[in-house]
């Protein structure tokens, strides 16, 4: 797979690297041959990362960095050689609804979910342009399209995470740099972890999906993989919907008599 790819000897930035997709993606891209640089700004889920890369012989350094942190974000890139693909996973979520949820937490969703992933694109970007070429991958979410009541600024920040990625492509592709996001649907990552504590709900989450079962970060890990390769290269500005098909059963909850098969 490594050679139909092509990625061997290839460089890329993964943040939110310390667990869940960003950790699958960073693990994934080094078992292809990328070497690869795991940003967190949670040190001992980098550690855990690192660990792994360890055990399994793979080509994964880490940095410690919040991607709010421009300053930090900015030393943290000048320490790196150019990279060939970033992947932004870094991620937070707040609970509450719109009316009542604190704007500090409204703000810290964004800050890291949207300005975050800006950021990095504009730290790590600019040298893909200069060589003629390169990857953006931004991790967005079904819940961008289909809004997630009781989540705060989440479903907003996904949203606007696609149209970056958009105008990103649209902008860079002349210079041979490509932009694209993956949508999850539902994925068993630390950062949801405690919902599936819950007595059946992962039960009722695997029947909700066709496939049969919530995706694992690998899942969408080898979708990332895929978009950082050359065999991608006419792909940008597209949103990649990774879900087991859960976002095709809207129309399956609205009552059809005579329809029921």
């Amino acid at each position: 797979m490594s050679d139909w790819l092509g990625l061997s000897g290839r460089r890329a930035v993964v943040t939110g690297a310390g667990s869940g997709i960003g950790q699958g993606s960073a693990l994934a891209l080094a078992r292809v041959g990328v070497q690869v640089v795991a940003i967190d700004r949670d040190d001992a889920a980098l550690a855990t990362t690192l660990d792994m890369a360890r055990a399994a012989d793979l080509p994964i350094d880490g940095v410690a960095c919040d991607v709010t942190d421009s300053a930090a974000l900015s030393r943290s890139a000048a320490d790196l050689a150019a990279v060939d693909i970033l992947v932004n996973a870094a991620g937070i979520g707040r609970a509450g609804s719109l009316l009542d949820l604190d704007l500090e937490d409204w703000e810290a969703v964004l800050a890291v979910n949207l300005t975050g992933y800006l950021r990095t694109a504009r730290e790590f970007a600019p040298a893909m342009v200069e060589r003629g070429g390169g990857s953006l991958i931004h991790i967005a979410s079904i819940s961008a399209r289909h809004p997630q009541p009781g989540s705060g600024a989440y479903s907003a920040s996904k949203s606007a995470v696609a149209m970056m990625s958009q105008q990103l492509a649209y902008e860079l592709g002349p210079s041979g740099v490509r932009s694209n996001s993956v949508s999850p649907g539902l994925v068993r990552t630390p950062m949801t972890e405690s919902y599936y504590q819950a007595d059946g709900v992962a039960q009722r989450r695997d029947a909700a999906v066709p496939i049969g079962r919530v995706a694992r970060a690998d899942d969408i890990a080898d979708v990332v993989v895929f978009l950082a390769s050359d065999r991608a290269r006419y792909v940008t500005g597209a949103d990649i919907t990774v879900d087991g098909g859960f976002s095709t059963r809207l129309m399956g909850t609205v009552p059809r008599p005579g329809f029921d098969g």
